[in-house]
Formats: C-alpha cells, sequence, structure tokens
C-alpha cells in the first residue's frame, strides 16, 4: 500500500468509528477517493457545518442546532412525561419506534462508565427538568446493564423529595440489554409493561 499520510490518518480516524475496522476504513476511503466530487467535498463541507453548528444541549442532553434552539426542550407540545435514556442513540431508537409520546432527557452515558462519574451526567438537570416543568412520570430507559442499573437507582434516588412518578423498562428487556440494539416489538413490551418504582408509602 502507498505510504501517503493524509491517508494513513484517514484510516486513523475512520477507524475509531462504530463498527469500523482498518479494512473497513480503506474501502469507504477508496470510495470516496473515486467520487471526489459527488462525496468528498459535500462530507467535508457538510461536517464543517455540523462541528460549527450541532452540539448537546445542556439542558436535555439531546443534539440542538446553534440556529434553531434545542427542538427537544423548545417543543410547544406539552408533555407530563420524560424518558430518561443513556445516549442520544437510544433516543433515535426509541422516537423511531413511535411508542412514546413526551420529552426525552440524555444522560451522556452512565455513572460507572470508563471516566465517567455522576457529576459528569446531566442527572441535576433532570431534577431540574421535573420540577420546572411539572412532570408526573419519569421513565427509567437505561440498559439492562450493571452500569444502566446502577445509573437508574442513583437517578431514582435523586428524585426522592420529588411526588413524580419513577418507572423503569419492564419485561422484554433482556439482561445485559442496551436499549439501541432492541427492536420495536421489544422496545414496545418493555414500555408497555414499565414498573412503578416508587411504593404506595412514597
Amino acid at each position: 500500500m502507498q505510504n501517503i499520510s493524509e491517508i494513513e490518518e484517514l484510516i486513523k480516524l475512520i477507524s475509531k468509528l462504530p463498527g469500523l475496522g482498518p479494512k473497513s476504513a480503506k474501502r469507504i476511503i477508496l470510495k470516496l477517493i473515486n467520487n471526489r466530487d459527488e462525496l468528498v467535498k459535500p462530507l467535508a463541507n457538510t461536517l464543517a457545518l455540523v462541528y460549527k453548528n450541532v452540539a448537546r444541549c445542556n439542558s436535555c442532553g439531546s443534539l440542538k442546532s446553534n440556529s434553531n434552539g434545542c427542538v427537544n426542550c423548545d417543543n410547544k407540545k406539552k408533555y407530563t412525561k420524560i424518558c430518561v435514556v443513556e445516549d442520544i442513540a437510544d433516543q433515535w431508537s426509541i422516537e423511531n419506534s413511535n411508542i412514546f409520546q413526551g420529552y426525552f432527557h440524555i444522560l451522556g452515558g452512565t455513572i460507572s462508565s470508563v471516566g465517567q462519574r455522576k457529576e459528569d451526567l446531566l442527572i441535576n438537570s433532570l431534577v431540574e427538568r421535573v420540577n420546572r416543568d411539572n412532570i408526573e412520570e419519569v421513565i427509567l430507559a437505561t440498559s439492562a446493564t450493571v452500569e444502566g442499573q446502577t445509573t437508574a437507582y442513583y437517578i431514582q434516588d435523586s428524585l426522592k423529595n420529588t411526588k413524580t412518578k419513577i418507572t423503569k423498562l419492564a419485561q422484554g428487556l433482556p439482561v445485559g440489554g442496551e436499549i439501541e440494539s432492541l427492536d420495536d416489538g421489544t422496545l414496545f413490551s418493555a414500555f408497555k409493561n414499565r414498573s412503578n418504582l416508587r411504593s404506595n408509602s412514597d
């Protein structure tokens, strides 16, 4: 293979994307090079615009446009439910399934993730949103992993001084399962059969 520094650097960068290794990166790069005008230039321009104009919302954790604001926070519809997920991919999966109508709150990871502390997650802003927006139910849609469940318990504890109903996804969510990888049928079952985490005495 030709030793071209720009190509080598591009291979390293693309290989960092989920599900892609050096071989896949090379195939993608060849496709791009063979379609310079149709793919490379538009892709470079679009990536530059995304880098400049798109960021995570500091309140809900979803993506927002610097020009249009956060669609999730600024939604004109007034909902009474918030679905809490670990990352934006989980939000997209649930949105695509059309089984939930309400606000989303994206934590940005889990407490036990590498390099993640509970202070790094948007848990304090979740409590603020619940109190400010008169939320009646918080649905904990964290993954059925040790990290996901640990995070869910911490959120439940953080909301203990509110009157909000707290539920978690129920049957259909396999142990160790991640929200992003679930099909629509499994997600529907998990939402429909979610369980209340508060006792009647709370």
